[in-house]
Parts: structure tokens; C-alpha cells; sequence
């Protein structure tokens, strides 16, 4: 189970990484993550920043060192780590490294509801869905080569991972879409005729019926 910490938003997390180099005033942390398209990597809203910078210091894990101002931009507080804020980085990075989490995902959220269309429609929606997974597919290859050239692998493997998945789910939505096609899929006969008539089989009656009746 994940621990419990006092900042819990993952920015934080590549705030304090980032700022582990060199102190750093918010705009310019908000420039490097950027410039490294974190916000690809971990959900990032970057209108939370300074109210995640706020919490960090709040909690000892950053330290304000200077704060001022040049011509008429607003005054900037520059940051640096502490002792406890190196010590959270990485035992957050050890955490999410060796700890795997349930993180369900909106296509999961789909397929869950999916029996509300009929066979026929999921299937044509899962080959679109295919479709664009092989063209994202393409273009993350591209992109890792690109990547590849350029930079030591310790810091594209968020890449080949994000890549991996991608692939993964492909091969899974094809041969779902196969057994669709095939009329191999577990009951899509009675899935056909419920949404022909408008009746559940006994079976699924009971289960659709499963939580609906009072203790």
C-alpha cells in the first residue's frame, strides 16, 4: 500500500527532482519540467505549482533562500531542497518503482459499461480504436529513435515503458476484436439478442440484478 505523505501531488515530486540540482524560483522550475515534457510522463496541472511549492516548504521540505524582484515582474522566491526534502524524493522514487498500484484507466472505465452497446458496434469501435493505438504506435517509435540519438537510455526508459504499454494494449484489442469478429466471444450470442429485444438471459439477469436489492 502506498504510504501516506504530507504532499501527495506527483508534481511535487518532480518539483523536488528537479530543484535536487539548483535552486530555483517557481517559473524556472515550471520551464524545466516543461522543457523535459514531464507533464507527459505524470498528471501535471500547472496551475497547482505554487500552491505545491507553497506545501513543500510548509513542510520542510524546501527552503526559501532568497526572494526578490527585477524591473516590474513580481517579486520570486528562490528555492532550495533540504536534508528531508532529499529524503522524500527518494523514498517516493523507490515507492512508486517497487510498488505496484491499481491505477484504473478511462478505456478500463469503457470496457466495464461496454455490454450497453451491442457486439457489433463494440467491435467497430475497438478496430477504431486500434487504428489510432497503431498510428500513436508509429509515431512513439519515431520519437524513441529520436530520443535515443540524442540522450543516454537512463533517460528515455519513461518512453520505452509508455511505448511497451501502447504496444501491449494493441495486441490485446486485436485479439479481442477477433473474437468478436470470429463470434468466439463467451455469450455474444445472448449479448446480441438482448440488445435485439431487449431481454437478459436468466444468467445475467441475476447478476445485473446483484446489489440491487435491499439487506
Amino acid at each position: 500500500m502506498a504510504k501516506r505523505r504530507p504532499v501527495t501531488n506527483l508534481l511535487a515530486l518532480a518539483v523536488l527532482t528537479v530543484v535536487g540540482r539548483r535552486p530555483m524560483h517557481p517559473y524556472e522550475m515550471a520551464s524545466v519540467l516543461r522543457a523535459r515534457d514531464k507533464d507527459q510522463d505524470m498528471p501535471i496541472k500547472w496551475g497547482s505549482l505554487y500552491t505545491v511549492v507553497r506545501n513543500l516548504h510548509k513542510h520542510g521540505f524546501l527552503e526559501a533562500v532568497e526572494s526578490g524582484r527585477q524591473g516590474a515582474r513580481p517579486e520570486r522566491t528562490v528555492y532550495r531542497i533540504t536534508d528531508a526534502g532529499r529524503h522524500e524524493a527518494a523514498d517516493w522514487t523507490r515507492e512508486l518503482l517497487s510498488t505496484p498500484e491499481r491505477e484504473p484507466t478511462a478505456f478500463e472505465a469503457g470496457l466495464s459499461v461496454m455490454g450497453g452497446l451491442g457486439p457489433d458496434e463494440v467491435g467497430a469501435l475497438l478496430r477504431e480504436r486500434l487504428a489510432r493505438l497503431e498510428e500513436q504506435i508509429e509515431a512513439d517509435r519515431r520519437a524513441l529513435e529520436a530520443e535515443r540519438a540524442e540522450l543516454p537510455r537512463l533517460f528515455v526508459v519513461e518512453s520505452e515503458y509508455a511505448l511497451a504499454m501502447r504496444a501491449a494494449q494493441a495486441a490485446w484489442v486485436r485479439s479481442l476484436v477477433a473474437e468478436l469478429d470470429g463470434g468466439t466471444f463467451p455469450g455474444i450470442e445472448e449479448w446480441r439478442a438482448f440488445h435485439r429485444t431487449g431481454d437478459l438471459p436468466d444468467g445475467l439477469e441475476d447478476l445485473a440484478a446483484r446489489g440491487t436489492q435491499d439487506d
